[in-house]
């Protein structure tokens, strides 16, 4: 366990943390189980710490896990697109998929996008809003705008909970779970409000 935790410290401190993390975010939309959330903590956590190298760099790496978000939306909503008729027979089957594919086709309809931001906290939303949205055969002007939106309000949220965390409960395996749990919080709460309101308020 000991050389495990060595290892992941010495990972967090070197410019490859930026290419993990970016893999584990734009992987996630397929395998939501991808711990890709701690990982942003952990590296943030270590950013505040302060390294010789400084790496890794907060802002380099907000930017590198909401690209890395988007782009994983956009390979989804593009694979969506292109699946035809055994995909929709697939979500069909799926009354999760089908539910969720209805109100992303009403929230867009509408000139809205928000439960494209707020799916992007729930746990597996992001997968069900960019599946379903090439499913629907949503223009990518109408859902990549939220996309991005999604992945920089989710990296900062990620990235703020580690950095900040690091320095009120110092750096530390502690201020990292701490800094999880409040990461989960959010996506309990951001599932609680997708499902009490499945269509967000219209855009201004």
């Amino acid at each position: 366990m000991g050389v495990r935790v060595e290892s992941f410290g010495s990972l967090v401190g070197s410019p490859w943390v930026y290419a993990v993390v970016a893999l584990s975010v734009l992987l996630d939309v397929f395998l939501p189980v991808l711990p890709s959330g701690v990982l942003v903590i952990a590296a943030a956590t270590a950013a505040a710490a302060g390294t010789a190298t400084g790496v890794p760099d907060i802002l380099a790496l907000t930017l590198c896990a909401a690209t890395a978000s988007v782009l994983g939306d956009l390979v989804a909503w593009r694979l969506a697109w292109r699946g035809g008729a055994r995909l929709d027979r697939a979500i069909a089957r799926s009354r999760r998929l089908t539910g969720a594919q209805e109100r992303l086709g009403s929230a867009l309809a509408r000139g809205g996008g928000g439960l494209v931001v707020l799916a992007r906290f729930a746990p597996a939303g992001r997968s069900l809003v960019s599946l379903g949205a090439g499913a629907a055969r949503r223009r990518a002007r109408d859902f990549l705008p939220w996309s991005a939106l999604a992945g920089l309000s989710w990296a900062a949220y990620s990235v703020a909970l580690g950095y900040f965390g690091a320095h009120w409960l110092g750096a530390s395996w502690l201020a990292t779970a701490v800094s999880v749990g409040a990461l989960f919080a959010a996506g309990a709460g951001a599932t609680y409000l997708v499902r009490r309101h499945p269509v967000p308020v219209e855009a201004s």
